[in-house]
């Protein structure tokens, strides 16, 4: 079963909702402008983000987003995914148990996140820890981006 953004769950139902994909964001396209913004953010300028001339004789073949730019996503891919939740007041990240770097993002290609509720658990009265395995999918590609365990911190 596929639960749709447009739809808020109650939290009592969330553990029904265990090991199954509860989200699909729509596809959104990594330009050359945002790759190069980010490298200026984060101070990591290495050829194959930001020279699409040199990057042209890399093993890409031309410029590729960060790995770390493509994670930085996971926020904006889920609140375009994931469904509401009545009652909650915020989430915030948690930290993740593994990322793996699968497939680079070239510039000027699609993403999208796919997000499976593996656990979710209270952690104190008005707070539940949630844990998604997260799947950045590159258009065209069999390969993914990226895989993710993603955890965040629901608080009600």
């Amino acid at each position: 079963m596929h639960i749709t953004q447009a739809r808020a769950l109650h939290p009592d139902s969330l553990q029904t909702l265990v090991g199954q994909e509860v989200g699909v964001s729509p596809w959104r396209s990594i330009s050359q402008e945002h790759i190069d913004r980010f490298a200026e953010a984060t101070d990591d300028y290495q050829f194959i983000h930001v020279d699409p001339e040199r990057a042209k004789n890399s093993i890409f073949g031309g410029t590729v987003a960060h790995g770390f730019l493509t994670l930085s996503l996971l926020p904006s891919l889920a609140e375009d995914a994931l469904p509401e939740i009545e009652g909650k007041t915020i989430s915030v990240n948690y930290g993740l148990d593994k990322v793996r770097f699968i497939s680079p993002v070239r510039s000027g290609t699609r993403i999208r996140g796919r997000f499976v509720l593996d656990e979710i658990s209270r952690r104190a009265g008005n707070e539940f820890r949630m844990r998604h395995t997260v799947t950045v999918e590159i258009a065209g590609s069999d390969r993914p981006a990226l895989v993710a365990e993603w955890l965040t911190l629901v608080i009600f």
